[in-house]
């Protein structure tokens, strides 16, 4: 199934989550080694290509928020909780909100930068909304990594979640994002 149910999630939701949970993780990680990395002439390719692959993350969360827009959410247990409903929805829109934040604040430091990081992996340039600035952009690239560490604090809360949901509640929640199997 490609579109999402009322009782699962289709296969283009859960390509989409898998795909940015991958790509997240793995630039966070990527960014803690850039920035822990001692002084080297290559520096700057390896943050273009961190700013390549956060353009990339922005456009799939955008591509994944409209599909989850014209897609029915599958519904929680019947046995869920009024609080864990509001739970469930206030931490994924932390999740998707502090990827948007993350990405914008990146995309905030690169046009600030000199030289800027907009060169889409030497296929075309992407506009930048900020202008030159040293002092800019050290403030956003600050707030670039404040957010990246709220960000994983996100991720820690979601998968402490999906583990309580799979092994303490059993409710098959987490299963239906590994799977098109239903009930």
């Amino acid at each position: 199934m490609i579109r999402n149910t009322s009782a699962g999630w289709g296969s283009v939701s859960r390509w989409l989550h898998w795909g940015l949970a991958l790509a997240i993780i793995g630039m966070i990680a990527f960014g803690w080694w850039m920035n822990h990395m001692p002084a080297r002439p290559d520096r700057f390719f390896y943050r273009s290509i961190h700013a390549d692959i956060g353009y990339l993350i922005l456009l799939l969360t955008v591509l994944r928020l409209v599909w989850r827009l014209v897609n029915p959410t599958p519904a929680q247990p019947a046995e869920t909780s009024r609080w864990q409903k509001i739970a469930a929805r206030v931490s994924h829109g932390a999740l998707y909100l502090a990827v948007i934040v993350v990405v914008m604040l990146g995309w905030a430091h690169s046009g600030a930068h000199t030289p800027d990081y907009s060169d889409f992996f030497g296929l075309f340039h992407v506009p930048q909304f900020t202008s030159p600035d040293r002092v800019a952009a050290n403030a956003y690239e600050d707030r670039h990594i404040l957010f990246a560490y709220v960000l994983l604090a996100l991720i820690g809360v979601h998968v402490v979640a999906a583990i309580w949901h799979h092994f303490i509640r059993r409710d098959r929640v987490v299963a239906r994002m590994v799977t098109d199997e239903v009930g």
